[in-house]
């Protein structure tokens, strides 16, 4: 597995996470499951938010499946999410939120520190005094070792960091071959033929690049944000067909070329996979050993309805 040192944040992180979302759908077992597989195809990065499974029933499974795997804490590195609090119809990035959420977490999941904390999505009305408040709290009492956002535009990034003395170490945010607006404007920039022109994050990837936080790539098989997979779906042929060629040369699954395709990216992404079928973990994580060259990554891109201006 490859492995990838966080700026000011964990050091050997695997470049790809397991997501928990998806886990209340197992039994304590099948969860335990997940998490060993994972782990011995060289995931050491796990990553949860409050808001997966009715009262954080995600990480609640994952607290009560991890003592079952024999894996020491000190191995991996777990990640929580907070600010979504769609049970009361806002997002929310208050101080008593934010430490109350972590309180929270820490005990679903049957642990004493969070490696990372993002702030999950922006709370518009967030005050980030409020925000470096808790953040100073979490930090001295040692519930958090680091801390980043998610989903959060630049500009947003730059009011936190007046206040808060942490550094934000990470972004998670939407990419794959099928939603790549995170890199499109860049190369359609000043294009009025297409809307792939247009601005949509604030050059959120450049901006991390610049500012030493790492990309954590969410949905990188998805069409949108819940439309399914691309992977042998009949409406993205040409993508299928190339994804076949270099999986067919590379010995491994189309899941594992798409995946290979954003770690192939200089910026030194994470991406996030939400599989909970082991074999399927075990596919996915043989991308860190596919070889894409610079034409083999235009081709991707392009075979995915992309083109060049």
């Amino acid at each position: 597995m490859k492995t990838i040192n966080i700026v000011n944040g964990p050091k050997n992180a695997s470049a790809i996470i397991q997501g928990c979302m998806r886990m209340p759908n197992l039994s304590k077992e099948a969860a335990a499951r997940v998490i060993s597989t994972s782990y011995e195809c060289g995931i050491n990065f796990y990553d949860h938010a409050t808001c997966y499974g009715e009262n954080g029933a995600a990480e609640t499974r994952f607290g009560e499946a991890f003592p079952l795997t024999g894996i020491k804490r000190e191995d991996i590195y777990i990640q929580s999410k907070c600010g979504l609090c769609f049970d009361r119809g806002v997002f929310d990035w208050t101080k008593d939120n934010i430490l109350s959420s972590v309180d929270d977490s820490l005990r679903r999941l049957q642990t004493e520190y969070l490696d990372t904390l993002l702030l999950h999505r922006p709370d518009v009305l967030f005050d980030p005094e409020e925000v470096a408040d808790a953040f100073e709290i979490l930090y001295n009492s040692g519930k958090v070792k680091h801390f980043g956002v998610s989903n959060v535009v630049p500009m947003q990034i730059e009011l936190l960091k007046k206040f808060v003395k942490q550094p934000l170490i990470i972004n998670q945010v939407q990419l794959s071959l099928e939603q790549s607006q995170l890199i499109d404007q860049a190369l359609y920039m000043n294009n009025k033929t297409t809307d792939m022109s247009v601005n949509r994050d604030g050059n959120a990837l450049d901006y991390c690049r610049l500012n030493d936080i790492t990309i954590q790539a969410w949905s990188p098989l998805q069409i949108g944000m819940f439309g399914g997979t691309f992977i042998d779906n009949p409406d993205y042929p040409e993508l299928n067909g190339k994804l076949g060629d270099i999986a067919q040369r590379e010995s491994v699954s189309k899941s594992a070329v798409a995946i290979a395709w954003i770690l192939r990216h200089p910026a030194k992404m994470q991406a996030i996979i939400g599989s909970m079928n082991t074999d399927h973990i075990r596919d996915i994580c043989a991308a860190t050993n596919v070889k894409l060259s610079h034409e083999d990554w235009y081709e991707l891109y392009l075979s995915a309805g992309k083109f060049l201006p």
